[in-house]
């Protein structure tokens, strides 16, 4: 059993390449006059190409609170003065020209719902808009030079068939045929609302249309509902038992890559009125509706085509060249789509709601697609384009891709509360600007001599003219044989009467024979004249012949100077998107550095801002080094002399217990000595209580293991430190004028001093010591007295500063209740009257005076009560 191979699915031809050079969109903008009913506007026309949007009351588009005023920029701004003829030739005139040769063009309309987008596209009657100017335009440029209805034929894939008069003939008779009821077209009456669209006085037509070729328009109506595309001008059999409803259409792409809607109606129109009037019955199928905006809100994006075919003329410059290959094909679509809208603000509900949400869809997918191409062109990227998410940005991708112009016409609503809608119009306008579309290439140049048509029918009127100076043809041809036959000479009488007649015949025959001589010359004139009529036409032949063969290599060299052309124009295409590849790495980099340099600084004034706080933390380290040393210093001199001052206290506690033992065994040794020895004096008196020593007896002594010795009657003073003020340096004494006279016996006395009321740095400057005198009232009420040491230190700066080292206390008490009697430590007892409180007297209590330091724990006080330490239980 043999097995069939399969068949390989054949490759699919290559795309034409297009051309290298790009355009940008061009982007235009229409204002509309502000309606009746409203008051604020929030857009100005500054100038011809710039508009500024501002942001009406209640509305804040800043954080802070701020009103915010933006402009934008466009190719050109049409205010709402400006006329529906001079949008026309701003904007879609250029597209025309383009189609009349050869070129694709789209033009759409965008904006919010209300903004007169249909308006500007279709216009009323006296103020025709964009589509009924540019069917106008291409009608009054191409309108000698079409051809008769059916010589173009469409192949329902989206190209054209030619075909000869006769074939034409033929199908016009038989589509009359099959399509008897034509007498709504044949009556020639429009509808009154698309009357006068157009007047005469503002028509256009374009230059250097090609006079050795065909046309012939074909226009189709769509619209995409829902996503959904149906064909307007579809003839619909119309039941009223069950309606059927339209069959959506379906989109394909062609053997170049184009898009198109299949089964489609497309309809041949010899007139601009008869174009119009296709696009008006098409109209009236649209879906539109009734929304809180908008009266007649569109609901659907409309798309009207115009399929220009061109065909040039044979050699002879009279019949259409039968070559499909020849036949060039351009299309122009005028699109309108409906306006982006939020329901809140319509009130729509139901469907209206499912319509506006696919509008939105749709609408939001060709801002994307329009923000993915920007990024490709100026990134250098490579994403790939959702053209396929809608019908839309589907139908109209080879546009993008450089098969034609893309134009676009932003119409806003001034009023104040459409400026939100507004805002994302203009900053989706704004990005589209900057998408750029390779420019279409032009079409090939036929090789048959330009000029043919007129030849040709230069040709025919000079035949016509001569052939009525001649006269008619046919009925001369005998005139002119019986003028021929009259020039010959005359024949002699041919009647013979007699057989022996010898004068007629021979006579006759010399009559013939002269005529045979003159038929002869003529005949010699005649071939001399058409040999010499032959050497003519065959000069006119080779110098026609090496006319042509001079065109043929005029034309190569212009195909090899095109092709240098083309060349070049792809290296300059190359290097330029070398150069702008490399101004986008530079931008880059300079932002990078840009970014850099500011991280520099930034990092250099937080360095200098760390260098500030550490040298702010080491010199506060230095000083609480300072410090620290200093209070380390006092708190070491502190307890050095508490440790001294509790030394001599314990030291002075066991003395005076060593001393009592002691004077308990002397007077147990004088009990026992006095009751041995008979006849002894009187003893003293006895006494309750050792006699306590006196202040120089009781100063502590060196600790040792022998006993001590028994104290003598001889006072010794104790040592007391001498103060620092007695010194050589020289002090200034600070007292305040506030300062109380106590009238103390004890009073502050420094020598060799500087007194002030008030420091001053002239006073420092000279003096080593600081002291200030400062009065404050105790915890019991009485007045307080503290002198307040330091040291003056010279600064780097030159100055001076004080460090302050200890405090001296000065204390007055005054007693309300009678003093003890102070008792003398040198001497015994007068009259042998001991007292019991000899532990408790002033000398006693005031026998240790104590210098205190600043940071003492000790309370204040020039007196130190020498009290002894209770021992533990």
């Amino acid at each position: 059993m043999i097995r069939q191979a399969k068949g390989k699915t054949p490759r699919r031809p290559p795309k034409k390449p297009s051309s290298n050079q790009k355009d940008p969109v061009g982007v235009y903008c229409r204002v509309r006059p502000l309606g009746a009913g409203d008051e604020e506007c929030c857009i100005e026309v500054i100038s011809s190409s710039t508009i500024q949007l501002h942001a009406p009351e209640g509305f804040k588009t800043n954080r802070n609170g701020e009103y915010k005023e933006t402009q934008y920029s466009f190719k050109k701004v049409f205010g709402v003065s400006v006329s529906q003829i001079e949008l026309f030739e701003h904007v879609a005139k250029p597209l025309v020209d383009d189609l009349l040769h050869g070129k694709n063009g789209l033009l759409f309309t965008y904006g919010v719902t209300g903004s007169g987008k249909t308006f500007t596209m279709t216009g009323s009657p006296g103020q025709g808009g964009l589509l009924p100017r540019s069917l106008n335009m291409i009608f009054k440029s191409i309108g000698p030079y079409q051809a008769k209805r059916y010589v173009f034929k469409t192949d329902d894939k989206n190209g054209m068939e030619v075909q000869n008069e006769v074939d034409a003939l033929l199908e016009r008779q038989r589509r009359e045929n099959n399509l008897p009821v034509q007498k709504t077209s044949s009556r020639q009456k429009f509808d009154p609302e698309i009357a006068d669209m157009i007047k005469q006085e503002e028509d256009f037509e374009a230059d250097g249309i090609d006079e050795d070729s065909s046309y012939s328009i074909f226009v189709s109506y769509i619209e995409i509902y829902n996503n959904y595309i149906y064909d307007l001008l579809e003839e619909n059999q119309e039941d009223a038992i069950k309606p059927k409803p339209p069959q959506s259409k379906i989109l394909r792409e062609d053997h170049n890559h184009n898009m198109y809607v299949a089964g489609c109606m497309e309809v041949e129109v010899k007139s601009a009125e008869e174009a119009f009037q296709v696009f008006w019955k098409g109209q009236k199928k649209r879906k539109v509706a009734n929304t809180r905006l908008n009266r007649e809100s569109s609901r659907s994006h409309s798309v009207f085509i115009i399929k220009l075919a061109q065909a040039p003329l044979d050699a002879d410059g009279d019949n259409i060249l039968q070559d499909k290959n020849q036949v060039s094909v351009s299309q122009l679509c005028l699109v309108d789509l409906a306006g982006s809208e939020r329901t809140g603000r319509t009130g729509a509900e139901g469907t209206r709601i499912r319509e506006a949400g696919n509008i939105n869809q749709s609408l939001l997918n060709l801002r994307t697609c329009i923000e993915i191409l920007r990024e490709n062109q100026m990134c250098g990227t490579n994403r790939m384009v959702p053209y396929r998410d809608s019908k839309v940005t589907h139908l109209f991708k080879n546009y993008f891709d450089g098969e034609g112009k893309v134009r676009m016409v932003v119409c806003v609503n001034p009023k104040a509360d459409d400026y939100e809608e507004t805002l994302l119009v203009m900053r989706f306008a704004e990005m589209t600007q900057e998408v750029e579309v390779a420019r279409p290439v032009d079409r090939p140049i036929c090789g048959f001599t330009p000029g043919r048509r007129q030849r040709n029918q230069a040709f025919k009127e000079e035949l016509t003219r001569k052939l009525e100076e001649r006269g008619p043809t046919g009925r001369d041809v005998p005139t002119i044989i019986s003028h021929l036959v009259h020039s010959l000479p005359p024949l002699p009488s041919c009647e013979l009467t007699d057989p022996h007649d010898d004068i007629t015949l021979p006579r006759l025959i010399e009559s013939l024979q002269n005529r045979q001589r003159i038929r002869q010359i003529m005949i010699d004139e005649y071939n001399q004249t058409a040999n010499t009529m032959r050497t003519m036409l065959q000069e006119l032949d080779s110098n026609l012949i090496s006319n042509d063969n001079f065109i043929h290599e005029q034309n190569g060299k212009l195909m090899e100077k095109d092709k240098i052309i083309q060349n070049n124009k792809a290296e300059i295409e190359r290097l330029e998107k070398r150069t702008k590849m490399q101004e986008h790495k530079i931008d880059i980099l300079q932002k990078t550095t840009k970014i850099y340099e500011d991280d520099k600084r930034l990092l250099q004034q937080e360095l200098g801002t760390r260098d500030q706080r550490l040298h702010k933390e080491q010199s506060e380290k230095r000083r609480m080094e300072q410090r620290m040393h200093g209070v380390v210093s006092d708190t070491q001199h502190k307890w050095e002399k508490e440790c001294d001052r509790r030394v001599n206290a314990m030291q002075l506690q066991m003395q005076n217990k060593l001393w009592v033992k002691d004077e308990k065994l002397k007077q147990l040794k004088a009990i026992v000595t006095e009751s041995k020895t008979p006849g002894r004096p009187d003893p003293p008196p006895r006494q309750t209580q050792p006699q306590r020593p006196s202040r120089e007896e009781r100063l502590p002594a060196k600790r040792s293991a022998s006993p001590s010795p028994v104290p003598t009657t001889t006072p010794v003073r104790p040592l007391h430190r001498r103060s620092r003020s007695a010194g050589g340096e020289k002090w200034v004494d600070h007292k305040p004028s506030s300062s109380l006279d106590l009238g103390t016996v004890l009073q502050p006395v420094i020598p060799n001093a500087i007194q002030v009321s008030a420091p001053s740095e002239k006073a420092l400057s000279k003096c080593d010591r600081y002291v200030l005198t400062h009065q404050e009232v105790a915890s019991d009420g009485e007045i307080e007295t503290k002198l307040i040491k330091g040291e003056v230190i010279r600064t780097r700066g030159g100055g001076q500063s004080v460090q302050f080292t200890d405090i001296e206390t000065l204390k007055q008490e005054l007693t309300t209740v009678p003093g003890r009697k102070r008792k003398s430590s040198e001497g015994k007892p007068a009259n042998g009257a001991p007292t019991d409180g000899a532990w408790t007297d002033v000398e006693t209590r005031c026998s240790v005076a104590v210098e205190m330091k600043a940071g003492s724990k000790m309370g204040p006080g020039y007196e130190h009560h020498g009290i002894t330490k209770r021992r533990k239980p």
